[in-house]
């Protein structure tokens, strides 16, 4: 198989950080495209850093990617509105994979959340579970979206929920071990939802997959 081209959105973000040094290291990427809105200042001989305008991202802004790895994400209280925050957590994964199919990318990978539900009462779980209808409806070779629960990791950032999610964690643990299907709800390392994309990648498995996070604890 020749080496391909990923491209990675999120890649400042938790999961995203861990994502791009292993697609970097990755022999079966021959070249990594991040798109950001400022410089990361990483350098590595594979890495295409693009600067871009996410409000207004065109066919050369993804232009030579094959797989496409989105770990976009934000919180409605860092966004400032719920229009703000469905601009990063809807529009721009969508618009990303619409641009990538028309350049001819076939892969895509996408990070949700645990409960998404595209009928959901809770504005985040709507929105987590409509993008991931808006992307399976693009027509993608190879389509595998990656649930996980609270993600474990150090953060730039505070996000309240996920340290309200650790303490729930630690609380849930043992249950999760008398009760199966409480397992998904179990805490994550960012790494292993990280290492289980690239894994899902290399096997690029036609049609639509969806991996809830005890699957993900696997990798």
């Amino acid at each position: 198989m020749n080496a391909k081209t990923a491209l990675i959105i999120g890649a400042t973000g938790l999961i995203g950080n861990y994502l791009i040094f292993k697609l970097l290291q990755s022999d079966r990427y021959q070249k990594v495209i991040t798109l950001v809105r400022r410089p990361m200042h990483l350098k590595h001989p594979k890495l295409d850093e693009r600067i871009v305008d996410f409000d207004n991202l065109t066919l050369q802004d993804v232009s030579g990617a094959n797989d496409v790895f989105c770990c976009l994400g934000t919180t409605i209280r860092q966004a400032g509105s719920q229009d703000a925050f469905r601009k990063v957590d809807f529009e721009y994964p969508v618009e990303v994979g619409k641009l990538a199919l028309q350049v001819g990318a076939t892969q895509y990978l996408l990070v949700s959340s645990i409960g998404a539900n595209a009928q959901s009462s809770i504005f985040y779980s709507r929105t987590k579970g409509q993008v991931e209808t808006a992307i399976g409806e693009l027509g993608y070779r190879s389509y595998t979206v990656f649930r996980p629960a609270t993600l474990l990791g150090k953060r730039k950032q505070f996000r309240l929920g996920e340290e309200v999610g650790k303490v729930l964690d630690f609380v849930l643990a043992p249950l999760t071990l008398l009760i199966p299907p409480l397992r998904k709800y179990k805490g994550i390392q960012a790494s292993k939802v990280a290492s289980a994309m690239l894994n899902i990648a290399g096997q690029e498995v036609p049609g639509q997959h969806m991996l809830e996070s005890d699957a993900l604890q696997r990798f």
